[in-house]
């Protein structure tokens, strides 16, 4: 989702009770609060050695060309298994096509961390991570689907139509390519037009999910791919074209950002990050610590959708993929602090950490920080656990599900508390006023 402007009130001091996401509810409960280091002998804030703070942004940097460069890999798997898919449309092959878009994601969410303090990468990311979208814009939906309100796109419907009305203009989209649907984001104005990305290739393999807050996920049946007899939805043509450049869009972007953090490069975007001031490397990880696990996962993909019992607000709607989506975002937090990561074949990325620097300045402030990030860890592993029974996201955040509700909440406070940690980490390496992002939403 494109943020919301940048708060500019500290969290420095969080000490709020969370009262259930929805304010008016009567469920509410008081989130943990952010809680001081304890007295310490260390070194005063901001005493940090200069050559340790650069070996860790330089391997920030190195963590970062890892984390994209398995994102690369897997959408070229699942590149390869969509071909599969479209060359023998079947059941058997859609699975395959599903398992692996799943898979694909496992490296690009754990990349999120890393948007909010790079421009370069909260630029780009739209176009490859945006939602909620109005899928209405792409495809045939159920007479039930509602749309953004005000959205004038949000029934164009690419796919049957060579050319759709938007307002009083008339767009051409008889050439179904990666550019014309690079072209297509946000048309109209309206931030809900999402024609690209994970989220669109996820509408394209699963469907709407038209179970509301039950259970269930999308059920598009592989004949919508079919040429011939047995084919179902309609247009199936430019279906499998609009499928085939999504995905190859996917991937070209990706090559993209993994040349922006290739090493050895003298002019890419890691070049110019390892040659900067060290204090603005160590600002831009914190920032984007705080800012995901705030504004973005706490807020917008977790209160919002929880707020408005909302499954239509959830990360990954069509496949209800969500529960591992929230785990892998608040992986991605930890590993910037910790400075590991776990590529796909179970190697380990590690090095010089942010944890090593706090730790040398103020031991106190460090653990309280890593004891944040596992129980934030943790909150969201009891809600991978209730979808790995059988009861998703969607089904957490029903409205007459109050246990659900609570899992949800504990989740959102923790993250709230860890952020508070996460400033208190950036002040004692003399990183004053982080201003997390907070897409303007009050915790």
């Amino acid at each position: 989702m494109i943020r919301m402007p940048l708060a500019s009130a500290s969290l420095l001091a969080i000490a709020i009770a969370l009262a259930g996401c929805g304010e008016g509810k009567d469920d509410k409960a008081a989130a943990p609060q952010a809680q001081a280091p304890a007295a310490s002998t260390a070194a005063a804030p901001g005493a940090v050695d200069e050559a340790a703070a650069q070996a860790v942004v330089k391997h920030y940097a190195e963590m970062v060309h890892a984390v994209y460069s398995d994102s690369l890999s897997t959408a070229k798997q699942l590149q390869t298994a969509i071909d599969a898919f479209l060359a023998k449309p079947n059941d058997e092959t859609l699975k395959a096509a599903k398992d692996a878009w799943v898979a694909s994601r496992v490296p690009y969410l754990q990349s999120e961390a890393f948007r909010f303090g790079n421009t370069i990468i909260d630029d780009w990311e739209g176009q490859v991570n945006a939602w909620p979208l109005d899928e209405g814009l792409i495809d045939y939906v159920d007479k039930s689907y509602e749309h953004a309100l005000g959205n004038p796109a949000a029934n164009a419907n690419i796919i049957a139509n060579p050319e759709i009305q938007v307002g009083e203009d008339k767009v051409d989209v008889k050439e179904i390519t990666p550019e014309k649907l690079a072209s297509l984001n946000e048309l109209g104005g309206s931030e809900a037009n999402v024609a690209t990305g994970y989220h669109a290739i996820e509408f394209l393999l699963w469907g709407q999910d038209l179970n509301g807050t039950g259970p269930g996920a999308g059920n598009r049946p592989a004949s919508d791919y079919l040429e011939g007899q047995g084919a179902t939805g309609g247009h199936n043509d430019r279906r499998r074209a609009y499928l085939k450049a999504v995905t190859d869009l996917l991937v070209s972007d990706l090559e993209e950002m993994v040349g922006n953090w290739a090493p050895n490069v003298a002019d890419n975007y890691r070049a110019s990050l390892e040659a900067e001031p060290v204090k603005d490397g160590l600002r831009k990880m914190l920032f984007g610590m705080g800012s995901l696990s705030l504004g973005e996962l706490a807020g917008e993909r977790m209160k919002v959708s929880l707020e408005a019992n909302s499954p239509e607000d959830e990360h990954d709607c069509f496949s209800d993929n969500t529960h591992w989506s929230h785990f892998y975002d608040a992986k991605g937090i930890r590993n910037v602090y910790l400075g590991e990561y776990i590529r796909p074949d179970g190697s380990k990325v590690s090095g010089p950490s942010l944890s090593s620097l706090v730790a040398k300045v103020d031991p106190a402030t460090d653990a309280t920080l890593k004891a944040d990030l596992q129980d934030t860890e943790a909150k969201i592993q009891v809600i991978v656990d209730h979808a790995l029974k059988g009861e998703h996201y969607d089904q957490l955040i029903a409205a007459d599900n109050a246990a659900g509700n609570q899992v949800v909440r504990d989740a959102i406070a923790a993250l709230v508390k860890q952020t508070g940690a996460i400033e208190q980490a950036a002040g004692k390496l003399g990183i004053d006023n982080l201003n997390p992002d907070t897409a303007d939403h009050e915790f």
